[in-house]
């Protein structure tokens, strides 16, 4: 009889015949996830190597650096590619992912930026995030008119202006100070900002500086002082501003404006008749002039002028409302940027005949 397989006997009769299949699929399932895994780790481990070594190399650029500007509203996608084109960025891909990645790209300001060599891709990206940019200046001079302060502002070629004319109402309407006379009313110093910074956004930082340092001044003032007002304070200044530059005469000069205002007498004081005088002056104060009168003719008039004639910096207007003790009521220049100052008349006139005349009676 030949050989047969029961049922239930020996051998294979009691599995599946698909089970050694099913085994062996799984094993390479499992291996090539396995495999899959590897390789995705070399990859991402390859990738972040990359990408780090990258952030760290240093972009090319000239050896005395390189101003580049970022125009507001540019994307950082479009900063990046610009950068590559121009042979600055050795990796634009890297740098994109870890813009991306930090989410930097939304954070780069506009503005111009001096990009100085040995800055890495890294360094490059944090500098846009903290927009560290150039700063300009100018400087606003002591003495200075409205019309020669705008004249300079107009033309700043980094000051993006706004201002049609150099209108004073029209300034200062724009200023949110319509029919303010503006005439001292900016604090000269050295301002900074930067690129594209408007005209009115620069006007209207030095119209608070001055207001800050009136105040301030104003509250720390000598009792007893001939002004009712900062104002007043602010007017007396710019005409102690415009008879001395020298440090050490402005207190002295104060004091004798404030002694014959005390005193019921005029001021007399030329750079007032001048300022009053307009386009008509051409260098050269004449007798006639001073007997012209005009609202600023402080030899026709009593008291102070309508309004400041110059900006005053902070120096003289403390000088106004800190004004030196004496009894001087007089004072002419000696020519040498310097001052003469008497208490009488009569050696005031000596004093004139001295420095003014050669030693001429008039």
């Amino acid at each position: 009889m030949a050989d047969s397989i029961s049922p239930g006997g020996s051998g294979d009769g009691g599995r599946p015949a698909t089970d050694d299949t099913d085994g062996w699929l799984t094993r390479v399932l499992f291996r090539l996830a396995g495999l899959l895994v590897l390789t995705s780790s070399l990859a991402v481990g390859v990738l972040w190597y990359g990408w780090q070594t990258a952030m760290d190399i240093s972009v090319r650029l000239p050896e005395d650096g390189l101003v580049y500007e970022v125009r507001p509203g540019t994307s950082f996608r479009a900063v990046i590619q610009d950068l590559a084109r121009r042979g600055i960025v050795s990796h634009p891909f890297y740098l994109r992912l870890e813009g991306r990645y930090s989410g930097d790209a939304a954070r780069i300001k506009a503005g111009e930026y001096l990009l100085k060599p040995g800055l890495s891709h890294r360094q490059l990206l944090d500098e846009l995030v903290r927009g560290e940019v150039i700063q300009h200046t100018l400087t606003l001079v002591e003495g200075w008119t409205f019309q020669e302060m705008m004249t300079a502002v107009a033309g700043h070629d980094k000051l993006h202006t706004r201002l049609p004319a150099l209108d004073p109402d029209t300034v200062m309407a724009a200023l949110g100070r319509p029919g303010e006379h503006p005439e001292g009313r900016f604090l000269p110093e050295t301002y900074h900002f930067p690129k594209g910074t408007t005209d009115v956004a620069f006007l209207a930082q030095a119209h608070r500086s001055m207001e800050r340092a009136l105040a301030e001044e104003w509250a720390q003032r000598q009792p007893d002082l001939p002004y009712e007002t900062p104002y007043e304070a602010l007017i007396m200044a710019s005409i102690v501003e415009k008879e001395t530059g020298r440090a050490g005469e402005r207190g002295e000069v104060a004091g004798v404006f404030v002694r014959r205002l005390r005193r019921g007498m005029r001021l007399q004081t030329d750079p007032t008749v001048i300022y009053g005088m307009g386009v008509d002056f051409d260098g050269n104060l004449r007798r006639v002039d001073l007997r012209t009168d005009t609202p600023y003719n402080t030899y026709t008039r009593h008291g102070l002028p309508p309004t400041p004639i110059a900006m005053p910096g902070r120096a003289a207007i403390h000088a106004a409302l800190h004004p030196a003790a004496g009894e001087a009521l007089y004072f002419v220049s000696r020519g040498d940027g310097t001052h003469h100052f008497s208490t009488t008349l009569r050696e005031h006139q000596n004093a004139v005949n001295k420095y003014q005349r050669g030693g001429r009676s008039p």
